[in-house]
């Protein structure tokens, strides 16, 4: 596993990456998918986001607990922060931090990713999960920056992890509708456990995984409303 989400993050970085290449400058003070936030401010985050994953990886290979931001706060004021900064250095900095994480985690032993760390979430996880932290950022905002990548983009397999980590969020937290789903181009099936009689909902795997993620429910069918995924 632990493999296959170095890969996804390695694969994701380099959506990302092409995908900010194809807008031009002018583009990214624009709004994207997320609300309120334009090309910038997504940018910044996720090279803030690789930053703060870095700080997961010192936690695991020196013991010293460091967290991922000092407060929610100061992740907010970082992306606003980046926000205003001239494109260039927006993009370098994304570029910069995404390489600075592939050196942190390829420095890791495999001791290293058995240690303990805590999300911004608050969770308390192996640090093997960075890399899979990491591959749902690139991934998933990859196609909220509006550069032509969708979901159906996305390699299956991330598609099926993504869904199986949602599905265990969203029924962990019990804030939303029951769904069950089932993806016509996939095998299995999944169930959100929640308030009601399950609804069934019927798409392609991406249009599932886009959906339980909070973006459009292009390609799924009978799809309630669900509450915010992060």
């Amino acid at each position: 596993m632990l493999t296959d989400h170095l890969r996804w993050a390695a694969q994701g970085t380099r959506t990302f990456l092409g995908a900010m290449a194809t807008l031009p400058d002018e583009r990214l003070d624009q709004p994207t998918a997320l609300p309120g936030w334009t090309g910038k401010h997504l940018l910044a985050h996720v090279a803030a986001n690789a930053e703060a994953l870095i700080n997961l990886t010192t936690w695991a290979r020196t013991g010293v607990e460091t967290p991922m931001y000092t407060s929610p706060e100061q992740r907010d004021a970082d992306i606003a922060a980046g926000s205003r900064r001239p494109a260039g250095e927006l993009r370098a900095w994304v570029t910069e931090s995404a390489a600075a994480l592939e050196v942190a985690m390829t420095g890791l032993q495999p001791v290293d990713w058995e240690q303990k760390v805590r999300t911004a979430q608050g969770r308390t996880v192996p640090a093997s999960e960075v890399p899979w932290m990491r591959a749902r950022e690139v991934m998933i905002h990859a196609v909220d920056l509006g550069a032509g990548v969708r979901f159906t983009d996305l390699p299956s397999g991330f598609l099926a992890a993504l869904v199986d980590d949602i599905v265990a969020k969203r029924s962990a937290a019990g804030d939303g509708p029951a769904v069950t789903l089932s993806a016509t181009d996939h095998y299995g099936s999944w169930t959100v456990t929640g308030a009601g009689e399950p609804a069934p909902v019927i798409g392609t795997l991406a249009g599932i995984a886009a959906y339980l993620a909070g973006r459009a429910t292009d390609g799924v069918r009978h799809a309630p409303a669900l509450p915010r995924w992060l």
